[in-house]
């Protein structure tokens, strides 16, 4: 298909606005040919999943943009970083990794992105509306703007995504236009008692088990009668968009394009049904435990980042408590949220208590463990997915409050009655 180019996308294909946009407006070009799309559309904002350090060609390749002058041209959110740049000597990172993942963050910095370091930029002021076009980078986010906000984006690579943010142009298809989020897939929750929904530790799992049916498509979502808080949705969010490349999805009453289930097929038939019985969760809540046994080296908690409504949470349940000596007890979110808390006096019981955290990073983006950790316990579905492959660890999946109280006794410890069949 011939790309057709405005006359603003020729002149900054040309050089006219410099050689950094000159270089990302060609890289967009090649990859609209991939894309299959005969024209390219406008963005007001951006998130950037490039700033992660995935070695010397993510750093030489920020670098060299912002050596052509390259920057970007609409408001651009950062994903975390290879390093928490305060905090990483408290660790195991290796000296050379931790410079060259700053040098990283420098180069986009430099190329006037804003400084959230966070894989949760929703929480942040620079969260977007609904009908917003965006170029997101980051899955969770991806699939938090578009499902939970109604923000418009498509599933942004890293390395494209920055491009994006240069010129302030995308590839006009997929989730960019209307017509393309329309439901393709009922998913209707049968019988699924209303003590297990109301469980924080429930929706990691729903999203996990989505993923699974629906990897590629736009899931609907019915029968759920809790209230669906925005962590939910984050965990939802992040579960679909780990064991599955989900997007975008609808939630029947709660997300903005779903008020109805005909609002969210758009008026058309529902051609595919499948159901979600107890059995299923069940099985998904299973299979995100790979450990072996009760042992435990570190609780780990904030993937997708914490938010404050989670330190509020969490504050409380560590209140007069401490952790074994032996168990690790970490929490990874913004430096942005951390300040909130701390002014907020949530951040005092997790200090009293023995516990981390970590900011602008998580352990699946920085070498940050110790080799003595070998098996943890969190409540994220995607520490749960990625911790066996990324950091040679088993895993106990478990709710808030499981953590806590394994933390304290210094090996797993769940309470399954609520998912008890």
């Amino acid at each position: 298909m011939s790309l057709r180019l405005s006359d603003s996308d020729q002149a900054a294909l040309g050089g006219e606005n410099g050689p950094g946009t000159s270089m990302a407006m060609s890289i967009l070009v090649r990859m609209a040919g991939v894309y299959g799309v005969s024209e390219l559309m406008d963005i007001t904002a951006a998130h950037i999943d490039s700033s992660i350090y995935m070695g010397i060609a993510t750093m030489e390749y920020a670098e060299r943009l912002v050596d052509l002058g390259a920057r970007v041209s609409v408001p651009s959110t950062l994903n975390v970083s290879g390093v928490d740049e305060h905090g990483w000597q408290e660790w195991s990172v290796p000296k050379q990794h931790a410079e060259n993942a700053r040098r990283q963050m420098v180069a986009y910095e430099a190329m006037g992105c804003i400084p959230t370091w966070t894989c949760a930029p929703y929480q942040t002021e620079h969260r977007p509306v609904f009908g917003q076009q965006i170029a997101a980078g980051e899955s969770n986010a991806i699939c938090f703007y578009n499902s939970v906000i109604g923000a418009r984006t498509e599933r942004y690579p890293d390395l494209l995504d920055i491009c994006a943010a240069i010129t302030g142009r995308v590839p006009a298809t997929g989730l960019h236009l209307e017509e393309n989020r329309a439901g393709t897939v009922l998913l209707q929750l049968i019988e699924i008692p209303l003590a297990l929904q109301d469980d924080d530790s429930f929706y990691p799992v729903l999203g996990y088990l989505i993923g699974g049916l629906e990897p590629d498509g736009v899931p609907v979502i019915a029968g759920v009668e809790a209230n669906v808080t925005e962590d939910r949705h984050k965990a939802i969010c992040a579960g679909a968009a780990t064991a599955g490349a989900v997007a975008l999805y609808h939630l029947v009453g709660s997300t903005p394009e779903a008020g109805t289930i005909e609002q969210a097929f758009h008026g058309r038939a529902v051609d595919k049904t499948i159901e979600i019985h107890m059995h299923q969760l069940v099985g998904a809540y299973r299979r995100l435990t790979t450990a072996s046994s009760e042992a435990l080296d570190m609780v780990v908690l904030g993937s997708p980042h914490f938010s404050l409504d989670e330190f509020r949470t969490l504050a409380p349940l560590l209140e007069g408590k401490a952790r074994d000596s032996d168990v690790e007890f970490l929490v990874t979110c913004s430096r942005s949220i951390r300040m909130i808390a701390d002014e907020l006096g949530l951040l005092e019981s997790l200090k009293s208590f023995g516990g981390r955290i970590t900011v602008d990073t998580c352990p699946l983006a920085t070498p940050m463990l110790p080799e003595r950790i070998k098996r943890l316990m969190t409540n994220s579905a995607k520490y749960a997915y990625y911790s066996p492959g990324l950091l040679n660890t088993e895993v106990s999946y478990g709710s808030l409050q499981d953590c806590v109280r394994s933390a304290v006794e210094g090996r797993v410890i769940r309470d399954d009655s609520l998912w008890m069949v």
